[in-house]
């Protein structure tokens, strides 16, 4: 019998976890890209999710024209076709929102976010596989949640008891995540993401960080971000000045 890839497994688990789960007002509709984009999850785990790393980052929840549509992390359609050279087919979610259509690797918007962090990453390493030797790249949550208008809610702006099962799962696949690369960093997009990484951290050996979330809706971000998240990593002595 075929060994499943650890990290798909791990995914498999979370996703029939958030399976089935429903939220009230002021959600509308609520994507789970583990169900409608799996394949090219899978790919992305099994292609750049072997062995250990030394560096794992870790994203909050999917945007709109990046995980959303490849289901990859900060999944930017450039970076992930031409980048990570990732493409497959991606389904529709159950109850699209009129105002937020999943087209997959078709969609031709882009996601800033994405485009910046895996910009900067391509740019230090212009081989994708350079990069993901040592490090990788998750999120923590993989739900979309949207209002009623398309507009996209945030974890915190959610039903305590309805977020408080989600928060289990991911909470205990971050761990299994961590657990499975035994990385030496634990460097959170953004301040949300460094809390999650600070609470699973389960080896006393490991460091935890972060850098500046890439969202165009930072000021801070918008002023050189490739720069000011260079700067962080090259503080925490991740990375060298000169790569």
């Amino acid at each position: 019998m075929e060994m499943r890839h650890p990290l798909v497994a791990a995914a498999e688990e979370l996703r029939e976890a958030l399976r089935g789960m429903t939220f009230s007002a002021p959600v509308s509709h609520c994507y789970q890209p583990l169900d409608y984009a799996w394949k090219s999850h899978c790919l992305y785990l099994e292609r750049y999710g072997c062995g250990t790393k030394k560096v794992l980052f870790l994203g909050m929840n999917p945007g709109p024209y990046g995980m959303a549509q490849t289901g990859v992390p900060f999944g930017e359609i450039a970076a992930v076709r031409y980048w990570m050279n990732i493409s497959a087919a991606v389904d529709s979610p159950q109850q699209p929102h009129p105002k937020r259509p999943i087209t997959g690797f078709q969609c031709d918007r882009s996601e800033v976010s994405g485009r910046r962090l895996w910009g900067l990453f391509a740019e230090r390493f212009p081989s994708a596989d350079d990069f993901f030797l040592h490090h990788f790249v998750a999120n923590y949550c993989p739900l979309v949640w949207m209002s009623a208008s398309g507009a996209n809610i945030t974890p915190e702006k959610i039903n305590a008891s309805e977020i408080a099962p989600v928060e289990q799962a991911c909470m205990k696949h971050l761990r299994r995540v961590i657990d499975i690369l035994e990385p030496e960093w634990l460097i959170g997009v953004g301040a949300y993401a460094e809390q999650r990484l600070i609470g699973a951290s389960t080896d006393s050996g490991q460091k935890t960080g972060k850098i500046l979330h890439p969202s165009p809706a930072s000021p801070a971000a918008n002023r050189d971000w490739p720069g000011a998240a260079t700067r962080q990593l090259t503080a925490l002595g991740i990375w060298t000045p000169h790569h």
